[in-house]
């Protein structure tokens, strides 16, 4: 009994270990579609769009200055770390009337990296709403049009994020005022998504050769 014991400590649970770690990494290795096909802000700016991007959507609103912090954050923790892939950018869709705010904005982000991912989106106010309804969150814009909470849309123009399984609510959205936040949540889902797109490309380039 104590060989087969031994035998089984040595060889079965290895197995059986790599087995479930290996079915979690099939599980939890993609980030889930919460929306799909979100409105596009190319139908109101054609030189944006999120088809065949990894978007980090956000609405800064009318007083920019107010949400400046959260900019300056998203730059630091996220944008500087992943501003160099392809397909990756950054979309602040913003009310017709702060491009002069923007411009100062733009200023400070340069500070840190290059800014040529960072695509601000003019529109007129149901233009945003619309935008933001399509995301069929749980979320609302403020008076001034604007949300702490910045979105990942994938290359099919859906909305990833969270559901009850991984999180215990569904998330929709990161909160850009946390810092810990960013760190701790958005950083990782970005990755998730960055490295889900680079497998399935690696495959594809599988059955090519094949």
């Amino acid at each position: 009994m104590k060989k087969v014991f031994v035998l089984v400590v040595l060889f079965i649970l290895p197995v059986v270990a790599y087995l479930f770690f290996a079915s979690g990494v099939n599980n939890f290795g993609r980030l889930p579609v919460i929306t799909e096909n979100i409105q596009d802000v190319t139908a109101y700016d054609n030189k944006v769009t999120f088809k065949n991007k990894i978007t980090v959507l956000g609405f800064l609103g009318n007083d920019v200055d107010f949400k400046k912090g959260n900019a300056l954050n998203l730059n630091q923790k996220i944008y500087k770390d992943f501003h160099q892939f392809d397909d990756f950018q950054f979309v602040m869709v913003m009310p017709k009337g702060t491009e002069a705010n923007v411009e100062i904005l733009k200023k400070e982000l340069a500070a840190l990296a290059s800014i040529e991912k960072w695509k601000f989106v003019f529109l007129d106010p149901p233009e945003i709403k619309t935008v933001f309804a399509s995301l069929k969150s749980d979320l609302k814009l403020d008076a001034n049009l604007s949300t702490p909470y910045v979105f990942i849309v994938d290359k099919d123009v859906s909305l990833r994020g969270r559901n009850p399984e991984e999180d215990h609510t569904t998330v929709y959205g990161f909160d850009a005022t946390s810092v810990a936040e960013l760190s701790n949540k958005m950083i990782d889902d970005i990755r998730i998504i960055l490295a889900e797109y680079r497998m399935a490309l690696k495959k594809n380039n599988a059955k090519r050769d094949i």
